[in-house]
């Protein structure tokens, strides 16, 4: 069952700056794109340089935001790798932990070879 108010811990928190911080760089890389994209056009496309305005910056602006779509997912996804790895490994040291505390009780409570001799 799902923990209430689940979107207000400290998990979601990071995943969510994770995912903003990708969105941010994503729409300054693909925005950078759009702009070089966009001057080359006007640079040798007449259809480009008819274009309003307006349509200019909607190009602009599509580019941005699928940028940061694509960019937020795939910081996103490594995120989750992230956090899955170190579960697994803080799991995994749980698990040696108790291996190491069996075999030390078991071997306190053994008798050692040197007891058996006398």
């Amino acid at each position: 069952m799902r923990a209430h108010k689940a979107l207000e811990s400290e998990d979601a928190k990071e995943a969510q700056w994770e995912a903003a911080r990708g969105a941010a760089i994503g729409a300054v890389k693909w925005g950078a794109a759009s702009a070089v994209l966009g001057g080359a056009g006007y640079v040798f496309s007449p259809l480009y340089r008819g274009l309003t305005l307006q349509f200019k910056v909607y190009l602009q602006m599509s580019g941005m935001i699928v940028g940061s779509m694509i960019e937020a997912d795939y910081r996103m996804r490594q995120y989750e790798q992230r956090v899955r790895m170190q579960r697994r490994r803080a799991r995994d040291r749980a698990v040696w932990a108790d291996y190491e505390r069996e075999l030390m009780e078991i071997e306190d409570e053994s008798p050692r070879p040197e007891q058996q001799k006398k």
